[in-house]
């Protein structure tokens, strides 16, 4: 534990979720390593940019493979490392038992809002991170629900407290803390 925080927190949420905008608000505290930001993983829509960035997910720049050295490699600094995928909700188990210490963050935004807010926010032609693994809108529906339910599931098992985001009234927010 360093300055309050942990390692490593395993952040989650669904495509469409808002969660890279919440992730931005939390990585403007200074304990936070910002260092996996770069030009190449900058994705802009609207007057949003809505993905700065690494992103660990199945066909993206860095797998979701829990071991250290695939997480520490998109940082260059110290501090609190927000290790941003899609598909954490799959490997929860094994993040609580592999990195104990290790917080996990979840946002959760409705199905529905989700899928419509990704599809606005570029949908397919988002150009980071890849979402081919989606392969399709039915697909990605499906993989949001799927998801999502992984999510409130773990909730309930750790009986975790939701917060409701301090912007948008649909997102909400909780933390898994051993």
């Amino acid at each position: 534990m360093q300055n309050g925080l942990p390692k490593y927190i395993f952040y989650t949420g669904v495509p469409g979720s808002r969660w890279s905008g919440i992730a931005q608000e939390i990585k403007q505290d200074a304990r936070y390593d910002s260092s996996d930001r770069a030009p190449h993983r900058v994705y802009t829509h609207h007057e949003f940019s809505g993905h700065k960035e690494a992103y660990f997910g199945t066909g993206m720049e860095f797998p979701p493979i829990l071991d250290e050295e695939n997480l520490e490699e998109p940082f260059e600094r110290s501090g609190t490392r927000l290790l941003m995928s899609h598909e954490w909700p799959y490997h929860f188990d094994a993040i609580v038992k592999k990195y104990p210490e290790a917080w996990i963050q979840l946002i959760y935004r409705e199905d529905g809002s989700s899928f419509v807010w990704w599809k606005e926010a570029g949908g397919w032609d988002i150009t980071y991170p890849d979402y081919s693994w989606y392969e399709d809108d039915e697909t990605m529906f499906a993989r949001i629900r799927e998801q999502n339910q992984l999510i409130l599931d773990f909730a309930q098992k750790h009986m975790l407290q939701w917060t409701q985001h301090h912007k948008h009234n649909d997102i909400f927010m909780a933390v898994y803390k051993k």
